[in-house]
């Protein structure tokens, strides 16, 4: 197995200190936002075999079915078909949605076709691929997920007493839901930005008065990202806040943001966003307002099924990724995770073991190469099915 020198990407939204605590390194002072771990070409891994550091995506092109098996090429081609993350939010990240696959196929298709670079900061699709992904808290973690019921955030925003959102509240309570949801996100985020800055501020100031977990989440919002549309537009999504091991799947076409906390994110190897604000980033709204599904839906909070061996599953309907937790307890026997399919484990507590490698750098295990757990402590482990 190899270890992995993964990149720290320094995001403004990211925490200076939470990566470096759970790595065991000195902050920098700088934001430390989201750990890379896989083969994604933006900032792949690099692993060294006796050449110097290599990117696991070049060692993988090289010889894809001794590094992935048979069984994951034949399904998902010669790539890793995830990417997992440390994420680590000191600020709220933007509020956006993922396109589902050929959405992401037909929106990269496009803009390769009219040239526009892949750098470019208007660009949509990075690549052709969705991008459902998995976050799983490991601190107390605040997020938003998917569409309240409409009648319910009508009565969250008539709460607030703010005059300039009552037509909103009135195309909340319109029929059918979808177009009722569609219409006023649509309203909030073409809205004339002067006005849409006066409201959010005194709709900033009644969160505060209100109190409250969602309402407190709200102000913060505002304080971030002062006169953002995005702010009202979050009134209209579920607030959620999970505990250490909880947690939060999330699909094509649902908006979410997560505000605050720490958290092992896995997800299909993708980089595509399309935001709907809290973000000083390309805000593309009639692509968004595509690409969104305008469904209330239940945030649907997972809790990992445990199984005889210890290991403990997050149930997801994708196959490009399957993420586990182990919670070992001291003197536990060793457990075997020997698979025909690529791994990534990490530990996030303790002094848990992998072979001889210790799992805070988390190391990439080729299929079916040997693999043994030990020690005492909590590790997740990163895999497909295949």
């Amino acid at each position: 197995m190899d270890r992995l020198a993964n990149t720290v990407r320094p995001y403004a939204w990211g925490s200076t200190t939470l990566i470096p605590e759970l790595l065991g390194t000195a902050p920098t002072g700088e934001p430390q936002a989201e750990m890379w771990m896989g083969a994604h070409p933006g900032a792949p891994s690099r692993i060294d075999r006796g050449a110097g550091g290599t990117p696991l995506s070049d060692v993988i092109a090289a010889d894809p079915t001794a590094e992935l098996g048979d069984a994951a090429v034949a399904k998902f081609g010669p790539r890793l078909p995830f990417l997992l993350k440390l994420l680590a939010a000191g600020a709220p990240l933007s509020l956006q949605v993922h396109p589902n696959l050929a959405q992401a196929q037909r929106g990269y298709a496009d803009e390769e076709s009219a040239g526009v670079p892949l750098g470019a900061p208007h660009r949509n699709y990075k690549d052709a691929n969705h991008k459902p992904e998995l976050i799983c808290a490991l601190t107390t973690f605040e997020g938003l997920c998917g569409f309240r019921a409409p009648e319910e955030s009508a009565e969250l925003l008539a709460a607030l007493d703010v005059d300039s959102l009552k037509p909103y509240v009135d195309l909340l309570h319109a029929h059918p839901e979808d177009a009722a949801l569609r219409e006023v996100l649509t309203a909030v985020l073409t809205a004339d930005p002067q006005e849409m800055a006066a409201t959010v501020t005194e709709a900033a100031a009644a969160c505060e008065r209100l109190g409250g977990d969602a309402y407190r989440a709200y102000a913060s919002l505002a304080h971030h990202y002062p006169g953002d549309p995005g702010v009202i537009a979050a009134m209209l999504l579920n607030y959620v806040q999970l505990q250490p091991g909880e947690a939060l799947f999330l699909g094509a076409g649902v908006p979410h943001a997560y505000l605050s906390g720490m958290g092992v994110e896995i997800m299909a190897n993708s980089d595509n966003v399309l935001r709907c604000g809290l973000t000083p980033k390309h805000v593309d709204v009639p692509e968004l307002l595509r690409i969104v599904r305008f469904e209330a839906s239940d945030p649907g909070v997972l809790r990992p099924e445990a199984s005889e061996t210890g290991e403990e599953l997050y149930d997801t309907p994708i196959d490009e990724f399957r993420l586990s937790r182990f919670v070992r307890a001291e003197g536990a026997a060793p457990t075997d995770l020997t698979a025909g399919t690529p791994q990534i484990v990490l530990c996030t507590a303790g002094a848990v073991e992998l072979g001889d490698l210790r799992l805070a750098r988390a190391p990439f295990v080729r299929a079916g190469e040997k693999a043994e757990l030990s020690g005492t402590g909590t590790a997740f482990r990163a895999t497909v099915v295949a």
